[in-house]
């Protein structure tokens, strides 16, 4: 519990930075229209095919485990469409992410069409404070700090999207966010590396006094302040220390890169499955907890290294580019 509570205080916001990093990459030699076109190859097809064939059976074996349905996967599937989960059926359940990012990215093309301009003068403000002091990158919590305060208690994230204010208006802070750093260039590399120590500092004191908030207070501005000032302290301490020590080309990194993406897509629905087998096996929780890591990831690997990455028709589906062939000039 310790260990998830302490990741998930940043590793959802740290997701939509790095996808809006990686939108400075797209967008930096493709149109407003192209990009938009990728976005949607690469977010929206993935989504209906984990959909249709990742997370039906999720909800399949949630339904036998309830005691609500009887018969197999097959009889189920045509129930899955059956209304609106949790009600219903239909779901795109951990998938959510992709719905969100492409409509985040849709509505931030025309504001990152403006910022990749030459000479943009927030951009020049803020790489001349950046270098001056480079703490000021704290600065860029300040929006999702006011966000805690006065939306997340009227609007608990649903994933649902309609109607998830709190959750759409965060990450599309986050996001914009991550497009703004990584296009200040080196001036936010350097003032990564100088305040990286001060940032793990307050990573380290913070996480621990917001739990004793949590669990001593109801209600306080300084649960939202701390645990704002919590997520973006390690997000700041994560890209400082991975630029610093990570930063370099290989084979592995590479292959982990393309790997992640299909991962992520399976990863949830091979849990389930392995821990449906597993939930009423008398064994010690600690070998049901083993099976259930080491059996997901060999699951995953072999689907994605044999299956995915090796059938052409296949990679789009999960959201990896085609292989481009460069053909070969050969001389007399």
């Amino acid at each position: 519990r310790w260990p998830m509570l302490f990741v998930n205080q940043w590793r959802l916001p740290i997701l939509f930075i790095i996808s809006g990093m990686g939108t400075r990459f797209a967008l930096s030699q493709r149109t407003g229209a192209n990009y938009l076109l990728e976005r949607f190859k690469r977010l929206f097809i993935p989504l209906v095919v984990g959909i249709l064939l990742v997370v039906a059976p999720q909800v399949y074996i949630e339904r036998i485990v309830q005691g609500k349905i009887s018969g197999s996967f097959f009889d189920f599937y045509p129930h899955f469409f059956h209304g609106i989960y949790p009600e219903g059926n239909f779901s795109w359940h951990h998938l959510w992410f992709l719905p969100y990012l492409l409509l985040l990215s849709v509505i931030a093309t025309p504001i990152f069409l403006n910022l990749r301009k030459d000479e943009n003068r927030l951009l020049g403000l803020l790489n001349k404070f950046i270098k001056k002091s480079p703490p000021l990158l704290y600065l860029f919590a300040l929006p999702l700090f006011i966000v805690e305060v006065f939306l997340e208690p009227l609007f608990p994230i649903t994933h649902a999207l309609i109607g998830d204010w709190y959750a759409l208006i965060y990450y599309f802070i986050l996001f914009i966010t991550g497009y703004i750093l990584i296009s200040l260039g080196k001036a936010f590399w350097l003032a990564l590396d100088r305040i990286k120590y001060y940032s793990l500092t307050v990573g380290v004191i913070s996480f621990p006094l917001l739990i004793l908030i949590w669990y001593t207070v109801e209600s306080s501005i300084f649960i939202p302040l701390i645990k704002t000032l919590n997520m973006w302290s390690w997000i700041i301490t994560i890209f400082a220390f991975c630029s610093k020590y990570l930063n370099g080309e290989s084979k592995l990194i590479k292959y982990r890169n393309q790997a992640v993406y299909p991962f992520y897509i399976m990863h949830q629905t091979i849990i389930i499955i392995i821990a449906y087998w597993l939930i009423n096996n008398p064994m010690h929780y600690m070998w049901k907890f083993t099976i259930l890591v080491l059996g997901t990831f060999a699951c995953a690997w072999i689907l994605y290294e044999f299956i995915i990455r090796r059938i052409p028709i296949m990679r789009p589906l999960f959201g990896l580019k085609k292989i481009v062939k460069i053909p070969t000039v050969t001389g007399k």
